[in-house]
């Protein structure tokens, strides 16, 4: 499983999270609304919904706006309709890249994604061409001060996970996508505080990136397509070392 979170690594390194752009309340908005629509309003009901909750609450979301995303997603207020897509194409270097989109307007978003690719010298590719290089999987990230990882092992593997691994500053509990919601209830449960927890794309084998040029590009491309509107997640199968990270500053 290694390299299973290279790109949020990269993320990080470059500041370019999710909650520091201010977008992250929009993704979950969004995903709840898509989840209740094709599940149902009823968390106790719906695996995904309950998933999105959860989410939302872990970054503190208010209460209305949960409940108005739901109401959205069930027909009870008026709201868009988002679309769910996958575009899979190739990075610099030939990288695999993943996006993960929910929009309300198909050809803007496919346009939008294919000219970020060509203009950081990739190229969008047909559907299937490199979703196979990747699994997906759940992801829950503990803090490693806050538990051992003789612990946390024990708690996980007891309820369905499947490995827990050092990343940097955390230990990762990795399972199977069926398992991921059983899982994180558990270890909440279990007074594990939770620092993220996420349905992700892992990739079987990881690129080491080590040329700047190629690595600025990737970068690039990344960042701008983590700051598409519609996009909601992006998986890659590279590594940039954190030396050639320092140099891009």
């Amino acid at each position: 499983m290694s390299g299973h979170s290279k790109w949020a690594n990269i993320k990080h390194k470059k500041g370019a999270t999710d909650a520091r752009r201010g977008k992250i309340f929009t993704r979950l908005i969004k995903e709840i609304t898509v989840a209740a629509r094709m599940g149902g309003g009823d968390p106790d009901g719906n695996p995904r919904l309950r998933s999105a909750i959860a989410g939302a609450k872990s970054e503190n979301m208010p209460k209305d706006n949960i409940t108005r995303a739901i109401k959205k997603g069930t027909g009870e207020l008026e709201g868009e309709v988002y679309d769910e897509i996958l575009y899979e194409g190739y990075g610099p270097g030939g990288i695999a890249v993943l996006v993960e989109c929910m929009t309300d307007n198909r050809n803007r978003t496919v346009a939008e994604v294919r000219h970020a690719f060509t203009k950081s010298n990739g190229n969008l590719g047909e559907s299937g061409c490199v979703a196979y290089m990747f699994d997906k999987k759940g992801m829950i990230y503990v803090d490693k001060s806050t538990t051992t990882e003789e612990e946390l092992m024990d708690l996980a593997i007891e309820a369905g996970g499947e490995d827990v691994e050092e990343d940097g500053d955390q230990f990762a509990v990795v399972t199977a996508p069926e398992d991921f919601d059983a899982v994180r209830e558990s270890l909440d449960t279990a007074g594990v505080v939770i620092a993220e927890a996420s349905l992700t794309m892992v990739p079987q084998t990881v690129v080491e990136v080590t040329e700047e040029k190629q690595a600025r590009a990737l970068v690039r491309l990344l960042q701008t397509l983590e700051e598409n509107e519609d996009v909601q997640n992006v998986h890659a199968n590279c590594d940039i070392p954190d030396s050639l990270m320092e140099e891009l500053g």
